[in-house]
């Protein structure tokens, strides 16, 4: 007779554990077990059947699998943890005492720990960790901006400002920017690197105080992990494009005094200006090149040099244009968009370091200004808005400045991030007809090859369609419903205030 099976022993009830189970398991505190989570991406799961797992009781409850706890049992961190318990209790003990030598010599004795094994467990590939750069450098760009204020300290601010410049430099020499759009939570930037696209946020230059409805415990978890990441990336980054990592200027390379010149704060603003030039790794000469000549007898390697001779041009969108941003202009974001297409920019010296032309250069083309009149100025140049830069990105071509001289009405600034099913305003909708008719011709081709089922097959097919199925479908015409009513209420909006416009028009002829 075989071993009788016990109920909950087998099946779900053994794959599953409960976070109550697995802290004990584990030996560890709640703030610890949520920090090796997010370190080693443990997350938890949903059972399908929640209420026989907990034995019939509707409390809510948090699902793990009994497998990822076992394999977090064999992390070496918790070693480090169970290190800085007894760390923690002889700081306190010793303050009790008033030893002071006693707490001065145990500060010393902080246990350590690093989070490289850990970076390279989650991602075993460069491009791995590539495709996972949008998170990281959203909330690294984020805590560069934050203030001072209770657990974020002035040492992580300052690391994520050393990595988001690094990365900015990246952009800049690499010429990867494709997407730039405006709003009111910060600059959405799209780059292109090492074939993935990655979007992130960078946030405005004046700080705002940090909300309190929000557990930064959990956000510096997620800190350490991506500052690590991001800290690999870079290296791997320079390195391929044959820069000095971290980055150098040039003149520190040629002069030893350069650092003694400009001074360390002073050297890291020309750094953090993004206006300099960075120090190149010798290369060898004996390195072959593959002659392109040979490469031009295949028609997908005809179509693959035009697209790059493409990617060419827009990367050397601002070659020929020497711009002058005037003190009002976000100069970050700007130096960044510009350097990275080819062009030159320069700012009034008072304002900043590393400024390398004056207000009175006769070959500045472009004159960047955000008030309304300009006092002086020169007839060789035009004066634009700072939009005008990033619509010239997202129409990957040079605009006409009429529509954006100082004081003018700006045109609508429209998102280059479109999305299936989205809103989109008229302005876009001219704006795609234009740019992408040979591809819409395209799509109403392969639209008229499709059959469309009719209704009474639609039923069927769905009468034959399992239930688990059925329940996705569902679902997903629940969403689309969703999106058209949110596209619909937008137009309608839209609509008023065309009406709204022209009413007033007709008044004010009148």
């Amino acid at each position: 007779m075989g071993k009788i099976q016990k109920k909950g022993e087998r099946g779900a009830a053994n794959n599953y554990i409960t976070r109550t189970q697995a802290v004990k398991k584990l030996q560890l505190t709640l703030p610890d077990f949520r920090k090796i989570c997010i370190l080693k991406g443990i997350y938890p799961h949903e059972p399908r059947k929640k209420r026989k797992l907990a034995k019939g009781s509707s409390a809510p409850k948090t699902f793990y699998y009994a497998k990822d706890i076992q394999y977090l049992a064999h992390e070496p961190m918790l070693e480090k943890f169970a290190e800085t318990k007894i760390f923690v209790r002889k700081i306190k003990k010793a303050l009790g005492r008033e030893e002071l030598d006693t707490v001065q010599r145990v500060r010393d004795q902080k246990p350590r720990y690093t989070l490289d094994h850990i970076v390279k467990e989650r991602y075993p590939t460069f491009p791995d960790a590539v495709k996972d750069l949008d998170d990281a450098l959203s909330l690294v760009f984020l805590f560069s901006t934050m203030p001072r204020q209770g657990r974020i300290q002035t040492g992580i601010i300052n690391k994520c400002r050393v990595l988001a410049v690094e990365f900015m430099h990246y952009v800049v020499a690499a010429r990867c920017i494709k997407k730039v759009f405006v709003s009111i939570k910060g600059f959405y930037i799209q780059a292109e690197i090492e074939g993935n696209d990655i979007t992130w946020i960078m946030p405005h230059q004046f700080t705002t105080p940090p909300p309190t409805n929000i557990d930064f415990k959990v956000m510096l978890s997620f800190l350490e992990l991506y500052t690590t990441l991001l800290g690999f990336v870079n290296f791997k980054l320079f390195s391929n494009l044959n820069l000095i990592y971290p980055p150098k200027a040039l003149e520190e390379v040629f002069t030893e005094k350069s650092r003694v010149y400009f001074g360390d704060d002073i050297y890291r603003e020309r750094l953090e200006s993004l206006n300099i030039k960075l120090a190149e790794v010798p290369k060898d000469d004996d390195d072959d090149e593959i002659d392109e000549e040979l490469l031009m007898g295949d028609e997908t390697l005809e179509t693959l040099a035009a697209t790059r001779k493409e990617e060419g041009e827009f990367k050397a969108l601002f070659k020929d244009c020497k711009f002058f941003l005037g003190r009002e202009i976000p100069r970050e974001i700007i130096v960044l968009i510009i350097r990275s297409l080819g062009g030159q920019v320069s700012w009034d010296s008072d304002s900043g370091v590393a400024s390398t032309y004056d207000e009175s250069d006769e070959s500045i083309t472009h004159h960047i200004v955000d008030r309304p009149s300009q006092s002086h100025q020169f007839l060789s140049r035009c004066y634009i808005q700072p939009q005008w830069v990033f619509d010239c990105v997202n129409q990957r071509k040079l605009l006409t400045v009429d529509e954006y001289v100082p004081g003018a009405i700006l045109p609508p600034h429209l998102s280059p991030f479109v999305h299936e099913g989205a809103y989109v305003p008229p302005e876009q909708v001219e704006l795609l007809s234009r740019d992408r008719k040979d591809d819409e011709d395209d799509e109403k081709k392969g639209e008229s090859d499709k059959k469309e089922l009719s209704a009474e097959d639609k039923k069927l097919a769905l009468m034959a369609m399992p239930k688990k199925r059925k329940a996705l479908y569902n679902k997903m015409v629940h969403s689309n419903k969703q999106k058209a009513k949110v596209v619909n209420k937008l137009k309608r909006k839209r609509e008023e205030i065309d009406t709204s416009k022209g009413a007033k028009k007709q008044t004010t002829a009148k």
